[in-house]
């Protein structure tokens, strides 16, 4: 019975850390509102300080409230607070991860 719990948390760290980032993972601002993302004190707390969409930040915590994910940034060795992780994009956190390009084989004839 040990055996198999272990297992299934295994597959489930798995599964985690292919959604969500790695912390420590670079991400851009990305608001799409247009406007400053505001970086508060807590998940939904007093708003600190705002960042500019394009901005690189690093993830260092995570956390969900309310069913919404919220990400702690930091910028320059400096932590800077928490931020609606929707405004984030993190896709580009490790150009390494990605695969070879494909090179397709053209049909016999």
């Amino acid at each position: 019975m040990r055996h198999k719990r272990i297992v299934a948390a295994t597959v489930l760290a798995v599964f985690a850390f292919a959604i969500v980032p790695a912390f420590g993972a670079e991400c851009v601002v990305a608001d799409p509102t247009g406007t400053p993302l505001n970086v508060r004190a807590q998940p939904n707390g007093h708003i600190l300080s705002t960042l500019d969409n394009g901005l690189s930040v690093d993830m260092i915590a995570e956390t969900r409230v309310g069913g919404k994910r919220w990400v702690q940034v930091a910028a320059d060795g400096e932590t800077l607070g928490w931020v609606f992780a929707n405004f984030l994009d993190c896709s580009r956190r490790d150009e390494n991860l990605k695969s070879a390009p494909m090179h397709p084989r053209t049909a016999p004839e």
